[in-house]
């Protein structure tokens, strides 16, 4: 009985101080976490201005001056006679700060690319072992959901993987696939199937242990339970992320 009790108030404890710490892990992932957009220099371009377009969420790795996003979250036509750039947006509230940013590379076929920018170097956020995640395991992410229409005010959300799934989801019928879908489909790599709520502008957001702070996925897609209009009114509830050892390939690469 008495070890019994003992056991119980251990969970307890466990249950108690496990919330404790993520806001001192959200407060260490956050300065590594930015938002991904257009601006037109040289004007140092306010975040919250009409010439800043916010397209997503990204994060920074490796020395400090890449970044990882989406590759879709890029697929802009610039503005290229107005000077119009990629853009960088780094910083908290009112002290965000634009940085120019260019595409180092990128793997279409896992939706990712590495942005550089120059200048002072980022906090970076540390990759983890993808491999080892288990479904079951506890996650959150950060990022964007609504963009930057408030400034730049990371959100996080947190969760769980539910699944680990091919990364290409069946069609309804063949008029729904295209050409990288199929390759997605005959490549086979896995994706991980979260229960956590990500809205448009999440896309990019790492996706991290909470044991650790490790990001260990990417978030890429969502599945919508309506229209694409009401997805901040009607969330699935259901995101997919792109396992982090893909990130780690894209930096090894020359």
């Amino acid at each position: 009985m008495l070890v019994r009790m003992t056991a119980l108030l251990c969970l307890f404890v466990a249950q108690l101080a496990w919330p404790a710490g993520l806001p001192d892990l959200i407060e260490k992932m956050r300065p590594g976490v930015v938002g991904v957009g257009t601006a037109y220099p040289p004007r140092q371009p306010n975040v919250r201005g009409d010439r800043v377009v916010y397209l997503g969420t990204g994060f920074v790795v490796g020395d400090g001056h890449q970044i990882v996003t989406n590759a879709h979250v890029i697929a802009v036509e610039l503005d290229v006679n107005n000077n119009q750039t990629l853009a960088i947006f780094s910083g908290h509230g009112d002290q965000a700060t634009a940085h120019v940013a260019q595409v180092l590379r990128r793997d279409d076929e896992h939706d990712l690319v590495l942005l550089e920018i120059q200048g002072s170097v980022l906090p970076v956020l540390q990759l983890g072992n993808s491999a080892a995640v288990r479904e079951g395991q506890e996650i959150a992410f950060t990022g964007f959901p609504i963009g930057m229409a408030l400034g730049l005010y990371p959100v996080t959300h947190r969760g769980i993987v539910s699944a680990i799934v091919p990364a290409a989801q069946p069609s309804a019928d063949s008029s729904e696939l295209n050409n990288l879908k199929i390759t997605r489909m005959r490549s086979g790599f896995d994706a991980f199937q979260l229960d956590a709520t990500a809205y448009p502008g999440n896309s990019g957001s790492p996706v991290f242990e909470l044991a650790t702070g490790s990001v260990v996925g990417v978030v890429n897609s969502v599945v919508v339970k309506e229209t694409r209009e009401t997805m901040l009114s009607s969330p699935s509830g259901i995101t997919y992320a792109v396992p982090a050892k893909y990130i780690k390939a894209l930096l090894d690469r020359p």
